[in-house]
């Protein structure tokens, strides 16, 4: 499992023109675009949800726990791109929906069940994000 997190100051996700999960541009929160592969399982999704929650990315050495700084979980399965041979990626690596979309869901969960915040897009829709890249910070998390 494959988070890419990105501390933003304002962000949200829509679907066919109207808007499924936001953050306001009123302080800090965070984006996680959620990828999962074939060997992912809800153990997984819980660990990554919990370092996800009390990593000190924002302001002040801030974690999302110490600012209940809200999160606008998307699932990204591009994330598991493979662009190691030739000039279209292979999609092999990320899980199929029916695997992918509920440990997305377990991802958001264990989050809210340790008090964030969460918003989400929808799972396999063509969603447009709009995101306010906040100092740029951008960082990548794995749970093997």
């Amino acid at each position: 499992m494959r988070v890419l997190v990105q501390r933003v100051s304002s962000a949200s996700v829509s679907v066919d023109g109207r808007v499924a999960g936001a953050i306001r541009p009123d302080g800090q929160g965070l984006v996680a675009f959620v990828g999962v592969t074939h060997t992912d399982d809800p153990d997984k999704a819980r660990r990554l949800a919990e370092k996800l929650w009390y990593l000190r990315i924002l302001a002040g050495e801030r974690s999302a726990a110490d600012a209940d700084a809200p999160i606008l979980v998307v699932s990204q399965f591009t994330l598991y791109a493979d662009t190691a041979k030739g000039r279209r990626p292979s999609w092999n690596g990320a899980a199929p929906g029916e695997v992918a979309e509920p440990l997305v869901a377990a991802f958001a969960e264990a989050l809210r069940s340790l008090g964030a915040q969460v918003h989400t897009g929808v799972f396999g829709a063509n969603m447009q994000v709009e995101l306010v890249n906040d100092g740029p910070v951008t960082v990548m998390l794995e749970i093997a």
